[in-house]
């Protein structure tokens, strides 16, 4: 009787306590708009009264905005007052078991709650990892092979490995641990401490396997330094001194998480497994006086890094960054004027720690104007008299997020045209991971090293990146279909003209999911999505196209574990039906996945996709054969792909924009 009486005196409290979080405003609150951190508390609470019986710990894997239907937003959207019910998406661990929760925070209630009975696991936590290694540190048998390899445990760094799947009918909720030694240097990556295998249990926090295999050579410390600080001359090249400033202060308008610049308007979001997130992306029609759809969704829904060393310490190395670690919980301020320039804005994101407590992550994202100095068009009429000649420089905006995942550092731009195009851009920079090995010269290597000596005693293994985008795009509308518009060379029948061939197009739309599978080859191709029920006054579909950038295929066979398991780098483009539940490529529990909840798996059901809400993903990708110059730290790669209007404007929507002022600085070091 007692125990019942306490149950419901907690019940009550809880819901006295519920009364102090005040439901958002409805007037400010865009339906997209990520988790607050007065929300991530709420639904904190809400779970823990939902399971305040459960005499065992939950952990918070995951939370973020269970975003509303399509259809419910844009009724928002032309009715204020029609308020979608405000919901989170829940991820916990309890029990051993992965549950998927959905929260309904409007109502301050659990919506549903499901038990993941399939394969693989979800997000890690941040807080374990850290648990995961402090285990280590402090475990017998790892100090003692340090003290065998003269190695002092004081300057000993571990980090975290996922293990992957190799054909296990079972698998535990296990991380591997890799060390490093930081004895004069923080370029930590750089000095491995190879030959050992560490296993540790998440579910029980143990350290479940340990083997000390074999003593490796570690490399030196000294050539791995890269803090300016820190570094001795000579020095070089010196960089002049730059300013970039707007006179007028920002050009584009920041109302919560929503963006007014130029012609566009668009929503940017934050969340802990993909990081920044464009919604609701339309722009202004000059003709037409309208904002016009163009993207309804876009982020980088999973990267995968396969590293090409099979031996026994380097196998299992495939990260899934997205799914296994989170591009939002692994986002790091942006520095002002380094990582961004002077004309930023900042924003800070928010996520869930593993209590479910919100975590802020501050300067997660910047957003500015970029004044590149290239050409916007132009054009001189060379052949008529007097002087006709007109430019317009490019002007556009960039909405910027950093993730730093281990050694990798990712560059992450959305950047936005007037001319109506959307650039995906990623730069990779960061530090190799390496593999210490007895060699000085290449001329001592005499069997595969499996990558390139970038210094003494140090191998930069081969490896991948792949990222896959999700781009739920609708084009004036979100009824629309997959074009393919083949370039074919024919040969001249006109017996008038001496030419003997040219060439045109053949236009084949897509009917199903197997039809968008594409593999970006030598095959001269142009894909475009289009609206088949909006034409331009001249007759012509109104779409965008894609303009591939990076497009590597996987090398590894199909048969592999890691492909397998990444089966959405098969193809470069696929295409679906709209599918609320389908956001992830390589799906949702990805740690230890199988590939039976995939890209691949849905789009075997080869659905209708003419004519449909349809989604377009995108797998970009680089082969990276390591080389001298990326250590100790790698200069910057990049790449990226285009979405780029294609008989969307009855014409060239930027033939009237208006120029910037040029603005005379005082030269301030000039003598008077």
């Amino acid at each position: 009787m007692a125990s019942t009486v306490k149950q419901l005196f907690c019940f009550l409290l809880t819901i006295s306590f519920l009364s102090l979080f005040p439901l958002s405003s409805s007037k400010k609150q865009h339906p997209l708009d990520p988790l607050t951190p007065a929300e991530f508390n709420l639904v904190k609470i809400i779970v823990k009264r939902a399971y305040r019986l459960v005499p065992h710990n939950i952990t918070f894997q995951y939370v973020g905005l269970d975003e509303p239907e399509k259809q419910a937003v844009f009724l928002w959207q032309s009715n204020p007052a029609r308020i979608p019910h405000r919901r989170a998406r829940v991820v916990t661990r309890l029990n051993k078991q992965t549950h998927d929760i959905i929260v309904d925070i409007s109502t301050r209630s659990v919506f549903s709650d499901k038990i993941y009975l399939g394969n693989g696991f979800p997000l890690l936590t941040i807080e374990e990892q850290v648990a995961a290694t402090e285990l280590v540190l402090g475990y017998g048998p790892f100090k003692a092979s340090m003290k065998k390899r003269g190695l002092n445990i004081s300057d000993v760094v571990c980090s975290t490995s996922t293990v992957g799947w190799f054909g296990e009918k079972k698998s535990k909720r296990v991380l591997k641990i890799p060390c490093f030694y930081t004895q004069g240097t923080v370029n930590m990556y750089l000095i491995p401490i190879e030959g050992i295998t560490i296993v540790v249990d998440l579910d029980e926090i143990k350290i479940s396997e340990y083997h000390d295999r074999e003593i490796a050579p570690i490399p030196k410390p000294e050539p791995t330094e890269y803090r300016l600080s820190h570094l001795k001359p000579p020095f070089g090249p010196r960089m002049n001194n730059a300013a970039t400033v707007t006179a007028n202060g920002p050009g584009f308008t920041l109302d919560g998480h929503t963006i007014t610049w130029a012609n566009w308007n668009l929503h940017v979001g934050f969340d802990a497994r993909i990081g920044s997130v464009i919604s609701m992306a339309s722009i202004y029609d000059l003709e037409k006086h309208k904002y016009r759809r163009v993207m309804y969704r876009g982020y980088i829904s999973e990267l995968f890094i396969p590293y090409m060393d099979p031996s026994e310490g380097w196998y299992y190395i495939t990260y899934f960054d997205n799914g296994e670690f989170g591009f939002g919980l692994t986002a790091v301020p942006l520095e002002p004027l380094n990582d961004c320039p002077a004309n930023a804005v900042f924003m800070d994101g928010y996520y869930a720690g593993q209590d479910g407590s919100p975590v802020k992550s501050p300067n997660a994202i910047c957003i500015f104007e970029r004044h590149s100095g290239d050409i916007m068009w132009r054009h001189t009429e060379a052949e008529m008299p007097g002087d006709v000649r007109e430019v317009r420089p490019e002007v556009s905006l960039v909405v910027r997020m950093v993730a730093t995942v281990g050694n990798y550092d990712y560059i992450l731009d959305w950047e936005f045209k007037p001319s109506g195009s959307i650039k995906m851009g990623v730069g990779l920079t960061g530090v190799l991971e390496v593999k210490p090995v007895t060699y000085t010269n290449v001329d001592q290597i005499k069997e595969d090293a499996h990558g390139t000596l970038v210094a003494e005693n140090t191998i930069g293994v081969f490896h991948d990146h792949f990222l896959n985008y999700y781009l739920d795009l609708d084009i004036d509308g979100d009824a629309n279909s997959f074009v393919k518009t083949n370039l074919v060379t024919k040969r001249n029948t006109e017996a008038k003209t001496p030419r003997k061939s040219y060439w045109t197009v053949e236009r084949e739309t897509a009917k199903t999911e197997f039809d968008a599978r594409i593999v970006l080859d030598s095959k001269p191709v142009e894909l475009a999505l289009v609206n088949p029920n909006k034409k331009t006054k001249l007759g012509n579909h109104v779409g965008y196209r894609l303009v591939p950038g990076f497009a590597a295929s996987p090398l590894l066979t199909a048969d592999d574990y890691p492909q397998i398991r990444a089966a959405f780098t098969n193809y470069n483009v696929w295409v679906t039906p709209y599918n609320k539940s389908e956001k992830w490529a390589a799906g949702d529990n990805v740690d230890q996945s199988r590939g039976d909840d995939d890209l691949l798996t849905w789009t075997n059901r080869n659905r209708a996709i003419e004519n449909k809400d349809i989604v377009l993903w995108y797998t970009m990708g680089f082969h990276h054969v390591t080389c001298q110059e990326d250590f100790p730290v790698m200069p910057t790669v990049s790449g990226g792909f285009e979405l780029r209007p294609t008989n969307f404007f009855e014409y060239n929507p930027v033939l009237k924009v208006i120029p910037p002022k040029h603005v005379t600085w005082p030269n301030c070091t000039a003598k008077p």
